[in-house]
């Protein structure tokens, strides 16, 4: 039995494909976990952008029904009337009191919850997300009552976006006593 050994360029070739290969592993082994840390950096720092952004959309709309509140504080105080100074006959003395006026109650007693997210979305467009923030109330207890406003006509829902957002129609218009001014055509 003769074993022809083969051509000395031939082994070499083989041997340099077999060091090659090698070496390829080796950098492959060495660059492979720089390239997953990589991109658990960019994770983490996805994650960490999101959670900031998340926080600056809270903090606007806590502005937002901040500067809603201070406006309808201030509408109160204008439509105070002053009593009337009664002319008094120098006979019979008269004691006149001076009306002070009532503090103002918080908006979110349990009647006054539906009329208090009307008055919100009145401005603009909200989220169910921005409503509950701003009402402080579960999501579950947005949801029913932001359904419950759509059943009745009082909002609109704009499926065209995700996440849906509401806004007031003429019928929540009239139960809040807003005037929505109409353009002549």
């Amino acid at each position: 039995m003769l074993v022809d050994i083969p051509d000395v360029g031939v082994i070499l070739g083989v041997f340099a494909s077999f060091i090659g290969g090698l070496a390829a592993v080796s950098i492959y082994n060495k660059v492979k976990p720089r390239l997953v840390s990589e991109s658990e950096n960019a994770k983490i720092l996805t994650e960490r952008l999101q959670y900031y952004e998340n926080l600056l959309i809270d903090m606007k709309i806590r502005l937002d029904s901040m500067e809603m509140a201070q406006e309808t504080q201030e509408i109160p105080q204008a439509q105070i009337t002053k009593p009337k100074e009664q002319k008094v006959q120098p006979e019979s003395q008269v004691i006149i009191k001076e009306e002070k006026p009532k503090e103002r109650i918080q908006n979110m007693h349990f009647g006054n919850a539906t009329d208090y997210v009307l008055r919100l979305i009145t401005e603009k467009p909200m989220t169910s997300r921005d409503i509950q923030v701003t009402i402080g109330r579960t999501r579950e207890h947005t949801s029913r009552m932001l359904k419950k406003l759509f059943e009745d006509d009082l909002v609109e829902r704009d499926m065209s976006t995700k996440p849906f957002t509401y806004k007031i129609t003429d019928k929540g218009l009239a139960r809040i006593g807003a005037v929505k001014m109409v353009t002549a055509q």
